[in-house]
């Protein structure tokens, strides 16, 4: 698979699934899915370990669905969101993740199911992006603030583990981040700022 950099996936699927890239991304989950158990690694490796916007958009996507009411799911999909997106600001050219979270498993049965639900949302999200709006802020110079947002965002998630859904919405932040990257629309650096102002404001009122 070639790189996608701050790009889009290569190869989308053909037949019945759409070419967005938000879409390709759940339909290749889809696909991983149908093992009896999927390893966090396989996920990865679906995408390549150049693709950094491509893989944070993995777990981003497992924790808005269904699969964050799982215990300690939302602590693990955070700490490899922080763990990309602190490479992405290091300026790494391959991914690595410590096989403490490579390793973790989910059985295929539970995958399935909260992957069909994305599907619609995942093509929502295509519907509404478009490249070079306020371009500035996924430029060379404007990208460090999404992969900071997704940085806080994901290092975030495992101290709101117990906030009823705080890991949905960072993941939510972290989602229009990464579309922002991979799609080169700026307007959604916004949307996910304002989704993690949100984010802020579930556990003041919860607590």
């Amino acid at each position: 698979m070639s790189s996608d950099g701050d790009g889009g996936p290569a190869n989308p699927e053909q037949g019945d699934k759409t070419d967005g890239p938000v879409r390709d991304i759940v339909d290749r989950l889809e696909d991983c899915s149908q093992a009896d158990t999927v390893a966090l690694d396989d996920l990865v490796k679906a995408f390549g370990t150049a693709s950094f916007v491509s893989t944070m958009m993995v777990p981003a996507l497992l924790v808005v669905s269904p699969l964050s009411g799982i215990p300690f799911f939302s602590s693990v999909c955070g700490l490899t969101i922080a763990l990309i997106a602190a490479q992405m600001l290091f300026k790494r050219t391959h991914l690595y993740l410590p096989a403490a979270l490579t390793r973790r498993t989910i059985e295929g049965d539970k995958l399935r199911p909260g992957l069909k639900k994305m599907r619609g949302f995942a093509d929502f999200l295509d519907r509404h992006t478009h490249k070079g709006r306020l371009r500035r802020l996924v430029g060379n110079g404007g990208r460090i603030v999404p992969q900071l947002l997704c940085l806080v965002a994901g290092l975030s998630m495992p101290l709101l583990e117990l906030v009823p859904f705080s890991s949905s919405i960072l993941g939510l932040s972290v989602l229009s981040s990464s579309i922002a990257l991979l799609t080169r629309d700026g307007a959604f650096v916004l949307v996910g700022l304002a989704i993690m102002a949100g984010a802020a404001a579930v556990p003041i009122y919860v607590f």
